[in-house]
């Protein structure tokens, strides 16, 4: 496993990955109590976290956020599996500097995870929940950056300023009337997503997706836009021309080639789509 650590003011990042050939387990632990908050961009993986005489096993998947508490005396354990690739951010605060923070970043602190600020013991488990869609972005992009120095830094910073703000807005909305959506559904919904992400270029149709993931084609369709805030094939789109803006800011790709790896087969379709989304056309993106 490879392990970035940045120092952005105040807070720690560091960018944990790894693509193993065989099962790969790699343990961590941090120095001083801290505050942590940690987002899974990537990765089936298994996290067992070691604390005194007791234990917590977490089975990770992509698109999983948890916050939590830990001192010196919690081991973090990864079980990373084979072709399984592994896309971790931490956002780590000591304890002892919360209080140097902005006022109202205190104030969000102790209003949502006053379990955290006060903990009774060397590990505490604080709210979890799978990404939204900014954020699952904002993951992405962190791990693409291709700026050095203090462009670099800046521009973490400011995916991991808006990856914190998603995340209280989260906390503030389960505050609110809770999803219909079942536990076990939400795991087939995010199931389902992924599906649609690692086949973008021929997706399945609505009835395979549907089979795919163990849900009828109504309950998916309706908590698929309960949950991510567009239809099944809308969310495809919109992730497809997001990933076509990337692969165009890179020089090494024609318009053409980017729009049949997205899945569009019309040159023009795509070109309308894009700047529909964006303002302009594919081609102007390098000018």
């Amino acid at each position: 496993m490879t392990r970035d650590i940045i120092e952005i003011n105040d807070f720690t990042v560091f960018l944990e990955y790894a693509s193993p050939t065989s099962e790969e387990i790699d343990k961590c632990a941090f120095e001083e109590d801290c505050i942590s908050f940690c987002f899974y961009g990537s990765g089936n993986v298994e996290l067992t976290v070691q604390f005194g005489d007791k234990q917590k096993t977490y089975a990770n998947t992509k698109g999983f956020s948890m916050a939590f508490f830990a001192n010196g005396n919690t081991d973090f354990i990864h079980k990373v599996s084979k072709d399984r690739p592994l896309q971790c951010l931490l956002v780590y605060f000591s304890l002892a500097k919360l209080k140097d923070l902005p006022e109202q970043e205190n104030e969000l602190y102790g209003q949502y995870l006053k379990e955290l600020i006060a903990p009774n013991a060397d590990y505490v488990e604080g709210p979890s929940f799978f990404m939204s869609h900014d954020m699952q972005h904002a993951v992405d992009k962190a791990f693409s950056n291709t700026y050095e120095g203090a462009m670099g830094k800046l521009f973490l910073r400011s995916q991991v300023t808006e990856l914190m703000a998603h995340f209280f807005g989260k906390l503030s909305s389960l505050e609110e009337p809770k999803q219909s959506i079942k536990h076990e559904d939400l795991e087939k919904l995010h199931e389902a997503r992924n599906i649609l992400a690692e086949k973008m270029d021929a997706p399945p149709s609505l009835s395979e997706l549907s089979r795919l993931v163990g849900l009828n084609d109504y309950k998916l369709k309706k908590s698929f836009k309960e949950l991510f805030g567009f239809p099944v094939y809308k969310y495809l789109q919109n992730e497809r021309l997001i990933k076509a803006h990337d692969l165009l800011s890179k020089p090494d790709a024609s318009v053409q080639e980017v729009a049949w790896t997205v899945g569009y087969e019309s040159l023009s379709s795509f070109s309308n789509a894009f700047a529909k989304k964006y303002g302009f056309r594919p081609s102007e993106i390098r000018r």
